[in-house]
């Protein structure tokens, strides 16, 4: 397919240009669809403020939550074809490295990103399409679909911090991912505290099942805060970070009780670091984690949560906003205004 698109590139931190650049060629092992919606993401947030370790390279067009429509298919692709509806993820495993040989698939040595979201067409790797690209049904619309890739990461940390009824967990940050975190805890039959800056986010927090609510802004001593509502005062069972804030992991730590997990799940900054008490840690028996990206199997997990309406994927999406302004939908959630954004071209 030739011809041009109108596409948002990244060139650097706090600059984004909105231009036409030539619409991606495929190779016979590939598809390209057309971008029927892109959505928001904390990520492309930090990419879009201080760039990104891993994801986005300076000149690329960046997003990477999206569907779509398939409009042209290489010769040797077979099982998907043009007028296909998909979702397709921002990574595929390789399955034949060191940490895939470990099933620690978002490990991958060998890991290749494919942003390009937040443009009018996007090419799909061989290896995205046969692992990690799903059919859609008729009865899901592209908007809900583009919400499996950041759900299928969070469904990797709640799975792996070992979530059981009855279990009160913590969880700082209200945002688009504290928000999923509320939101599969629940289905977990786990009580949730909710704990941000914004009441306006805490607000939403309790539309998503947050049990209690904790605004830092107001306190002196947010731990404290977590510890009154649990049992005991001894502190939550299971405790998460969804901030990607150095003082938040450090506060994080102290709101467990013995025994704890403490699921670091928000990425910090490169470069920075955290004090703990070593004390805490040895002799309050904790365990710490550090959960990122999804894997094949949590990306079909988070696809039939969604597909099945166990989670209601147009609850995360605020309002629809045009390509060109995809700026201004980025700054609305950087002042923690709306959750996430549909983005159209």
């Amino acid at each position: 397919m030739n011809g041009k698109m109108k596409a948002q590139v990244f060139y650097g931190p706090g600059d984004v240009r909105y231009k036409e650049i030539d619409i991606p060629k495929i190779n016979s092992n590939e598809v390209l669809a057309r971008v029927k919606s892109a959505l928001t993401c904390g990520s492309d947030l930090k990419t879009y403020k201080r760039g990104h370790p891993t994801m986005i390279k300076q000149g690329s067009v960046f997003g990477h939550e999206w569907a779509g429509e398939i409009v042209e298919v290489g010769r040797d692709v077979a099982e998907f074809k043009v007028g296909d509806r998909v979702v397709a993820m921002n990574s595929a495993p390789c399955f034949q490295c060191f940490y895939c040989k470990l099933e620690l698939y978002s490990m991958c040595e060998n890991i290749v990103y494919n942003n390009g979201a937040y443009a009018e067409y996007i090419k799909i790797p061989e290896n995205i399409l046969k692992i990690n690209t799903i059919k859609l049904p008729d009865s899901l619309n592209y908007k809900e679909a583009a919400l499996t890739e950041p759900l299928a990461c969070v469904v990797h940390g709640v799975d792996k911090s070992d979530i059981k009824e009855g279990d009160i967990i913590a969880i700082n940050g209200t945002g688009p991912i504290g928000l999923m975190w509320i939101a599969l805890s629940k289905l977990k039959g786990a009580r949730v505290i909710a704990v941000d800056l914004s009441e306006e986010r805490l607000s939403i927090a309790k539309d998503f099942g947050a049990d209690f609510t904790i605004n830092a802004s107001t306190i002196d001593d947010q731990v404290q805060a977590v510890k009154k509502l649990t049992d005991g005062n001894r502190g939550a069972d299971i405790v998460v970070d969804a901030t990607g804030v150095p003082k938040v992991w450090e506060m994080a730590i102290q709101m467990g009780r013995k025994g704890a997990t403490i699921n670091l799940f928000g990425g910090c900054p490169s470069g920075t670091s955290i004090n703990v008490d070593t004390k805490l840690i040895h002799y309050s028996q904790l365990k710490i984690l550090g959960i990122y990206h999804h894997t094949p199997y949590y990306v079909k997990k988070a696809f039939k949560l969604i597909e099945n309406r166990q989670i209601d994927a147009s609850k995360f999406i605020t309002a629809d906003v045009s390509l060109e302004n995809l700026i201004d939908a980025l700054e609305a959630m950087g002042k923690q205004k709306g959750i996430k954004y549909n983005i159209i071209s």
